[in-house]
């Protein structure tokens, strides 16, 4: 991961540190923000952690078997491993690499991942059960992973997604103007026409309204949203940036005062926390994991998903109403704090040398 990792090296850990290998998605020479997997290899290496990773390829079948080519080839190399589980085809990976540690004696720690995860346990027979309950210890960034499965293993641990907290300068809003920002990958999910459509419908009572849409192109839904924006003539209100670098995020969301979230199916979107962090006002959809983290009407806004008009609403209330965009944007930043990368990386390390003794004792 050198070169890759954005984070300052910690202090030394108390207790010595051992290799790690992870395995997941490591895709940044391909896209231009972090994946998860990513994330917490720059959170681990910057602690002290030796840090192997696997896998960049972006073919499905070649990045199984990079896989397990390197379980098997690295396996005096590392001493603990770390799998993301997705659902779907993804889930594969998982099972095939935890099956190839387990016959190299290697202890394993899984982290959970997606809102579709749930739902897919539901259909995987035992598939999923089975899996949590052979690692030495599982992960969940969020609480709705953490109880939607907890009859699949009692002691899931919440380890939240982190955030450099440093890196997002608060600003109160103390008044929302209409000025939106929309950040996420452009996919069917994540519904970035529904952000369309509302700003069609808030443009007759707020002329200045204006929002930026900013993320990769996933599935052909950038293109959809262009036509959409052509053909509601909203050329001159929306703006879009097809992806821009994870340090130039913060530059992004201090130019806004309100946050659209409007995915069909999500968990805890590390967009949303960094735009909390930010001082935005949050409206978001509130699909899975979201009222786990958002709260309506505390430190957010939320909408039923796939419902422009009552998007374009809660905007709308947040531009009329100073207080409530105030009191919403100071309990936004407060609500994010423990997901400070250096509280995180605390329970992390915690984690692997208690996973560390368990199993080597």
């Amino acid at each position: 991961m050198t070169g890759l990792c954005p984070l300052p090296a910690t202090t030394a850990p108390a207790t010595a540190t051992f290799p790690l290998l992870l395995i997941g998605n490591f895709l940044n020479g391909t896209v231009r923000t972090l994946t998860a997997a990513e994330e917490l290899a720059c959170l681990l290496e910057s602690a002290g952690y030796p840090v192997l990773t696997t896998s960049a390829r972006m073919n499905r079948a070649l990045r199984l078997a990079d896989m397990l080519w390197t379980v098997w080839r690295r396996r005096h190399d590392y001493r603990l491993a770390h799998v993301s589980v997705f659902s779907g085809p993804a889930f594969r990976w998982a099972e095939a690499a935890c099956a190839l540690l387990r016959r190299l004696g290697k202890p394993y720690v899984l982290t959970l991942h997606g809102g579709n995860l749930p739902a897919f346990e539901r259909s995987s027979g035992h598939r999923v059960k089975a899996l949590l309950q052979s690692a030495a210890a599982v992960t969940a960034p969020s609480a709705y992973l953490q109880e939607q499965l907890r009859h699949c293993r009692s002691d899931i641990i919440l380890l939240p997604n982190s955030i450099e907290l440093r890196q997002y300068p608060f600003r109160l809003r103390r008044r929302a103007r209409p000025k939106l920002i929309w950040l996420r990958a452009f996919h069917e999910i994540y519904n970035p026409m529904l952000a369309v459509s509302a700003v069609d419908i808030l443009s007759s009572a707020f002329p200045e309204v204006e929002l930026v849409m900013v993320g990769r192109e996933k599935d052909g839904t950038l293109e959809a949203t262009r036509r959409l924006i052509a053909q509601r003539g909203l050329g001159g209100r929306i703006t879009i940036q097809a992806g821009v670098p994870k340090s130039e995020v913060p530059r992004q969301l201090a130019s806004a005062d309100i946050f659209l979230n409007t995915a069909n199916t999500d968990n805890t979107p590390v967009t949303v926390i960094e735009a909390m962090a930010c001082g935005l006002c949050v409206v978001s959809t509130s699909p899975g994991g979201i009222p786990y983290l958002l709260s309506h009407g505390n430190d957010s806004l939320l909408v039923p998903v796939g419902n422009a008009e009552a998007l374009a609403a809660a905007v709308s209330q947040l531009v009329n109403d100073p207080a409530l965009a105030e009191r919403l944007s100071m309990a936004a930043r407060r609500k994010v704090e423990p997901f400070d990368v250096a509280t995180v990386t605390v329970s992390w390390k915690a984690l692997l040398d208690s996973v560390m003794q368990r199993t080597h004792s």
